[in-house]
């Protein structure tokens, strides 16, 4: 995969083309015209990815982790055990579903016109150290964040049958519907990891033409925007201790919501369960909604969706992520696709990207600031 790091994406900023001072303040003259018209944003962008960005051959910026994350594995455990992101304090809300179910959703409110809403990953929730990194570097820069916790994830399981998955875009929907009522943001921009990614850009993708115009930009990281391929890599020899980590925290919530719906589950086919497939197959599809395994897959995958993106979106995959293939890749996509920027450093693995620096800051929360803050 080494000849697939050139994807058309927005360069950082150090590498954009030298303009004189005249020039920059036209530009940002024009920029403010734009900005502050209907549809406005949009068609900044576009002039300026036409102009400026698409002769550019793109690249990554991320100059690779600590020596001592010498693969994959290392640089995807480590952040999580070892990195401790101090001085984030959330003001926690709990908001209704039109289901009469629950969401919890943890703020951090500084009066700033400008909003940020994180998604998780699976069996993730607002207090993961990414979810904390990113939170606090963009409170220091400008922006008040949300960062909710799907459906269970929050400390208290949820009252309705179904669950949370990689394709509901309902609860999000929910959600940035609650954020926008409070008319004092004018700029909305979004980002996830994980499976937090895959529902940010399925969300994105479904809303299209629709999707609310205070919402300008996104990033998201380490996406498995093909669930089916996802679901088969994680079978692998060298995958178990992420297969047994999601896996024994699934299985605890399926026996939970057994005790609150007696008789809607058959928890003996857990024993039928080999495969990640087959337990997505006698439960995840079921319980969301879905016919079958295959459904799910096709119906939940982002990547069926991107090509219905509006507004700039930037997805970063590393190619030596563990647990995402080749067909998380959407290399052809991002080649054509005005609006959605792939990004493919070698290094980083899954919802890793430490920096050799040693920096409060991972690359990755570091690039998306940059990138919903340009160009």
């Amino acid at each position: 995969m080494d000849d697939l790091h050139v994807l058309p994406m927005l360069p950082c900023r150090s590498h954009r083309p030298n303009l004189s001072t005249l020039h920059r303040r036209i530009l940002l003259r024009l920029r403010n015209w734009f900005l502050h018209h209907k549809n406005g944003a949009n068609a900044w962008y576009c002039l300026t990815l036409r102009i400026f960005i698409m002769p550019f051959l793109p690249y990554s910026s991320y100059s690779g982790p600590p020596a001592w994350q010498y693969n994959g594995h290392l640089q995807t455990l480590a952040p999580g055990i070892l990195r401790r992101v101090q001085g984030v304090d959330y003001q926690r809300e709990r908001i209704a579903t039109p289901d009469n179910d629950f969401l919890d959703l943890d703020w951090i409110r500084r009066g700033n016109y400008r909003l940020l809403i994180l998604t998780h990953g699976l069996e993730g929730d607002s207090s993961r150290q990414y979810m904390r990194g990113a939170a606090k570097l963009f409170s220091q820069n400008g922006w008040d964040v949300l960062a909710w916790n799907c459906r269970s994830c929050s400390g208290e399981m949820n009252r309705a049958f179904r669950m949370y998955h990689h394709g509901d875009v309902d609860d999000i929907g929910t959600v940035v519907n609650h954020a926008l009522k409070q008319d004092y943001y004018k700029t909305v921009a979004m980002m996830g990891y994980s499976m937090g990614a895959n529902i940010t850009m399925k969300y994105l993708g479904v809303q299209g033409e629709n999707l609310p115009s205070s919402i300008r930009t996104a990033a998201v990281f380490s996406a498995p925007c093909d669930l089916e391929s996802g679901a088969t890599v994680l079978d692998r020899w060298d995958n178990f201790i992420y297969y047994q980590r999601f896996m024994r925290a699934l299985v605890k919530k399926i026996k939970m919501k057994d005790e609150q719906f007696p008789g809607r589950l058959d928890l003996s086919k857990l024993n039928l369960v080999r495969r990640w497939r087959d337990f997505d197959e006698h439960f995840s599809a079921p319980i969301c909604g879905y016919r079958d395994a295959a459904d799910f897959y096709k119906n939940a995958s982002a990547k069926n969706f991107i090509p219905g993106i509006r507004i700039p979106t930037l997805l970063v995959n590393a190619q030596n992520d563990p647990i995402l293939t080749s067909d998380c890749m959407p290399v052809e996509l991002a080649r054509s696709h005005p609006f959605f920027h792939f990004e493919m450093p070698r290094h980083g693995s899954h919802c890793g990207f430490q920096m050799r620096d040693k920096s409060e800051f991972t690359w990755s929360e570091l690039r998306a600031l940059e990138f919903v803050e340009g160009p």
